[in-house]
């Protein structure tokens, strides 16, 4: 018993080097092709932006390699599992484990050990890494990416709280400025006070917005009172912020988990109808990391007989499969944000529904 005890202790180390040796050395092989050929498609933009190569790497590929990362991490893991334990079964390494007295569910182990190590670093990345590198790398391509892109938007209603409604008629999320500002503040049904301003600006270094040849009409029962400010500058403190007004789609990704929690707050009252992509961001930052536990079941079920064809036919499998789970990723997401599927179960039902898939591979494994 005590030598099948150390037997299975080594088995688990070979897994699990075997497992993230192959899982490291793979995604590092697909990251590099998607940088060259990433290189090669936005060269013309790299050399119009005027920035030297050390500035590239810093302002762009330091964001968008952990990006890479994280996209194809899913994938990554389930060519790896597949890979190497194709490649056991081949080898007829599998068979004399299980035959020895190890349960299968036991064999399963040490895979799971590599799981939760790649769900922790998946985890740890979206909710503290990813929200910074992506807004390098997005700033990067709303800068001199998109630069033809339109970067304003138009005919903004937005409601701060419960009082207050603000209208902008343009705002340019290049220069951080609006034209033709209005705010109303309300007390119950009755106006108290207007402001009207024909630009306004953020001020990043005092972080307040500044007013252009502006009026204030403020309105106290019976008496009103008008204050001119043309051609002078107010500064005023708003609860908003220049990406609350982004014509990118992007800008979501940028946001930390506590700014998330704080903008979707905020949109219960605003209403802008960003609610469901604000959501489904949190909850895939939570969620998608489980994809490690579930792809790695599907490989490790689905690879561990050894079949005619060697390990090119689970390979094949796995990654039509593979392919499969990230597009059934995007679709939910796009019923999501465009079609009013809940966040919630648009980030679940692709893990669920290929967690199932994995539960009956199993009992058809080898045991």
């Amino acid at each position: 018993m005590d030598l099948l005890k150390g037997r299975i202790k080594i088995i688990d180390r070979y897994i699990i080097g075997k497992y993230l040796g192959t899982f490291v050395y793979t995604l590092a092989i697909f990251v590099i092709i998607i940088v060259v050929f990433d290189l090669s498609e936005k060269m013309d933009d790299f050399m119009k932006s005027g920035l030297s190569f050390w500035g590239i790497l810093s302002k762009y590929y330091a964001g968008s390699i952990p990006f890479y990362v994280n996209m194809l991490s899913p994938l990554i893991n389930f060519i790896a599992v597949i890979f190497f334990t194709a490649k056991m079964a081949d080898q007829t390494e599998i068979v004399p484990i299980l035959s020895g007295g190890v349960s299968f569910n036991r064999f399963l182990f040490p895979y799971f050990v590599s799981a939760s190590i790649i769900f922790s670093a998946n985890l740890v990345s979206n909710l503290y890494i990813l929200p910074y590198t992506n807004t390098l790398k997005n700033k990067f391509e709303n800068t001199y990416v998109k630069r033809n892109e339109a970067s304003t938007k138009s005919y903004i209603h937005m409601k701060l709280d419960n009082k207050t409604f603000i209208y902008i008629e343009n705002f340019d999320n290049k220069t951080n400025s609006g034209y033709r500002f209005t705010l109303d503040n309300f007390d119950g049904d009755v106006l108290k006070k207007k402001i009207v301003a024909d630009n306004i600006k953020w001020d990043s270094l005092k972080r307040k917005w500044q007013l252009s040849n502006y009026s204030v009409r403020t309105i106290n029962g019976l008496k009103e009172t008008m204050v001119y400010g043309t051609g002078k500058v107010k500064d005023t403190i708003l609860d908003m912020r220049p990406d609350d007004f982004s014509a990118y789609d992007n800008v979501v990704q940028n946001l930390t988990t506590k700014e998330l929690g704080e903008k979707i707050r905020k949109e219960k009252i605003r209403g802008t109808g960003i609610m469901n992509d604000l959501q489904f961001e949190r909850y895939k930052r939570f969620l998608h990391p489980l994809s490690a536990f579930v792809l790695t079941l599907i490989g490790v079920a689905l690879s561990s007989r050894k079949v005619r064809g060697g390990v090119g036919v689970s390979l094949g499998i796995g990654i039509i499969l593979s392919f499969a789970y990230i597009v059934f990723n995007q679709f939910t997401q796009m019923f999501s944000t465009k079609g009013g599927l809940p966040p919630f179960i648009a980030v679940l039902t692709p893990t669920l529904a290929f967690g199932i898939l994995g539960l009956y591979l199993l009992k058809r494994a080898p045991k």
